[in-house]
């Protein structure tokens, strides 16, 4: 199962209680850690979190700072112990914007972790939906202009190797906290058939109690994936 979480609300749950804004993203930081925790208990193989999108970065500059201080602390502390519960790690999105030191952080994570079998983390940072299939286009093109490929092989199949989770299915359900019920820009090709959950709960309340009842709810839908499917009542007749 391939779940992806608009980790929502960070700020608005720290601006309610008196707090700065930063107070909440790092509360929200020490969430990921319980759900990545969670997930092969509850059945998640693969978790993809929107850390940090292309809008972003017109948030204050400070906070801005604050976020990939908080990016560059994670990564570094949390390396050893991702390794060792067998995660792996791959990052979505366009890495050129980012600093120097995050991008050494990041491919220290990804290559310490290739081999391992366990919960596959993708982490999107500097990432945008329509940047991905802009960036996945010019890819693409690059290659029919140098003869590699034909335009006549271009398929959804294909086209889906050349964006940032080519290889990995496309996500089952993808769950937004803090009451906002739009995508944001998060996965907008892999999500076409995708189940979604919006939640009340800000991301620094997202409990894995939150999660395992949200997964219970999804568990009980019928997905028919444009198709119709019968009603369990009507294949007893």
């Amino acid at each position: 199962m391939h779940v992806g979480i608009i980790m929502d609300g960070n700020g608005r749950w720290a601006t309610h209680r008196g707090l700065a804004r930063l107070i909440g993203h790092k509360r929200g930081a020490a969430q990921v850690k319980k759900i990545v925790k969670n997930c092969p208990r509850l059945g998640v193989k693969t978790l993809t979190l929107y850390a940090f999108s292309t809008e972003n970065w017109k948030r204050a500059a400070h906070e801005v700072e604050g976020l990939m201080k908080l990016f560059r602390g994670y990564l570094a502390n949390n390396l050893v112990e991702l390794h060792d519960k067998n995660v792996r790690v791959r990052f979505l999105g366009d890495p050129t914007a980012l600093s120097p030191e995050i991008l050494v952080l990041m491919e220290k994570l990804r290559n310490l972790t290739e081999g391992n079998t366990g919960l596959q983390l993708n982490v999107a940072i500097n990432y945008g939906g329509r940047d991905e299939i802009v960036r996945a286009t010019k890819e693409i093109a690059a290659q029919v202009a140098s003869g590699e490929l034909a335009i006549d092989d271009i398929t959804e199949a294909r086209f889906s190797t050349f964006l940032d989770s080519r290889t990995q299915n496309d996500p089952d359900l993808i769950i937004r906290t803090a009451g906002e019920m739009r995508l944001s820009n998060f996965l907008t090709w892999q999500s076409a058939y995708s189940e979604f959950a919006f939640l009340q709960e800000s991301w620094p309340e997202f409990s894995p109690e939150v999660f395992e009842s949200t997964l219970q709810n999804f568990h009980s839908r019928t997905r028919q994936f444009g198709a119709v499917v019968p009603k369990r009542s009507e294949l007893a007749e």
